[in-house]
């Protein structure tokens, strides 16, 4: 079994029950021994808010206010925003509308260790896509118990999933400009 790690950071982004949650994972780990991944919590880079705030750009445009960025080399590699209505595409979401953009012009192979960014924490779906294409990293605004008060969500957070893919280790961070993404719901 290959060890794995989750980075999650999150500021202000965790509730009092997810960081419940967390130590009672620490409890475990020291009784039982480590589990195949383990999570972090710290804080966001100083160049995340420049690029949620072009994340949230996108999503002002979408047919739902979310929206991604993905980010190679400190540049933006690909944007996309959601587009299933407009697209009659359920799959349509943001961040799987930035990976379609960006393997329109680039190897599929060229994501491994990016960054994307996205407005919203990625639904079950499109954190599956962020996992198989290999992103280093993951920057999401506004968390999916936030989303939850303005629209359904799958209630899988994607630090879940990620610590279900023992194939890859990936960085998340949570709650980057979350107020501004939440005010695009209206």
């Amino acid at each position: 079994m290959q060890d794995k790690t989750v980075v999650c950071h999150c500021g202000t982004g965790f509730s009092r029950r997810r960081t419940l949650a967390g130590l009672a994972c620490v409890a475990v780990d020291a009784a039982f021994g480590p589990a195949s991944a383990k999570a972090v919590l710290s804080p966001s880079r100083a160049e995340d808010e420049g690029f949620m705030r072009l994340a949230l750009a996108e999503a002002a445009k979408g047919d739902f206010p979310f929206g991604a960025v993905i980010v190679r080399d400190g540049k933006v590699a690909a944007t996309g925003r959601n587009m299933g209505i407009r697209t009659n595409d359920p799959t349509a979401h943001g961040e799987v509308v930035a990976i379609r953009n960006f393997c329109a012009s680039h190897p599929a192979g060229e994501l491994k260790g990016a960054t994307l960014y996205t407005t919203g924490e990625p639904c079950p779906m499109c954190m599956g896509a962020i996992l198989w294409s290999g992103f280093a990293r993951m920057v999401y605004a506004a968390s999916i118990e936030q989303l939850s008060t303005k629209i359904g969500q799958i209630m899988t957070p994607s630090r879940t999933l990620a610590e279900a893919a023992p194939f890859e280790t990936i960085d998340i961070t949570g709650g980057v400009l979350a107020a501004e993404a939440l005010a695009l719901f209206k």
